[in-house]
């Protein structure tokens, strides 16, 4: 597709082409008044006091104020003259066709996306991304409406970045949204500035507003993460009892002159494990050797 390039363009000063105006349109005026003075009144004299008036009236279309932070792109017969980005009053072809665009940073706020993640459980999704006017020419000539443009690319670009990714790492350095936001914001914002470029627009940030599974399995997933809690803290509470038992017993032995044979080296580890990893009191039963 061919691209139109932005390309700037100067205006007359404004103010000097409104007292110009003026200057005319009073001078016409007066030409008028003179010329129908008198019984004879002159016609030709009229008509061309009119003739200017309308002129002058005609050039004021080509006064035009430009806003901070706003350019105006003009047209002249449905041919592209330029863009005027200076603020101030100017003036300009008055056969030129104008389209006001603002180059302030603009916020889009998505809506919350119901989205099918990598491994096909569904999430909710929502982002705000900030982003700005280029190309004036592009953003005017070359999409319908580079607003619309924006929202409907910005969606667009969201479910597919949520659709790269799980919600949830299941393997060791496996990339997740909700484990990876720096990246994953990333990856939107590139992807995002791909699909804008041809309305000549600039993403500045893009970051993740709303991650959650989807309500219909949360309470699931809710579960299914209580338990890798709970599997993750056994783990680490057995790896910590397997290792002061195997302290003690080489306290015992070396330090402390005791001999166990293999049958008492099982029960004391087993005792020391159940006191250790149990999470309730445990009651000692004392041989009495009765």
């Amino acid at each position: 597709m061919e691209t139109t390039k932005e390309r700037d363009t100067k205006g007359t000063n404004g103010y000097l082409a409104v007292a110009v105006g003026v200057i005319v349109v009073i001078a016409g005026l007066a030409f008028i008044g003179l010329s129908t003075q008198g019984s004879n009144p002159n016609g030709g004299g009229v008509a061309f006091g009119l003739v200017v008036v309308v002129a002058a009236l005609f050039c004021s279309k080509g006064v035009v104020v430009v806003a901070p932070n706003t350019a105006v792109v003009l047209t002249v017969f449905g041919r592209y003259s330029g863009t005027l980005r200076s603020d101030g009053l100017w003036w300009v072809n008055p056969f030129a066709n104008r389209w006001h665009v603002s180059l302030r940073v603009r916020n889009f706020d998505s809506d919350t996306l119901k989205v099918n993640d990598a491994v096909g459980n569904p999430v909710e999704i929502a982002a705000v991304i900030n982003w700005q006017v280029r190309d004036t020419a592009r953003a005017v000539f070359d999409v319908q409406n580079y607003q619309d443009f924006v929202s409907i690319q910005a969606e667009a670009a969201v479910r597919h970045v949520a659709s790269e990714y799980p919600y949830d790492a299941h393997a060791d350095g496996e990339r997740s949204l909700r484990g990876d936001a720096d990246e994953v914001t990333a990856t939107l914002r590139n992807e995002l500035q791909q699909r804008l470029m041809v309305a000549g627009v600039d993403v500045l940030e893009a970051r993740l507003r709303r991650l959650a599974y989807a309500p219909e399995i949360a309470g699931e997933m809710l579960r299914k993460q209580q338990a890798a809690a709970v599997v993750a803290a056994q783990e680490l509470i057995v790896d910590g009892a397997l290792g002061m038992v195997r302290s003690a017993l080489a306290e015992l032995e070396s330090g402390g002159g005791v001999i166990l044979s293999n049958e008492q080296r099982a029960v004391l580890t087993s005792n020391l494990l159940i006191v250790l990893v149990s999470d309730r009191g445990v009651q000692p039963v004392i041989n009495a050797g009765m």
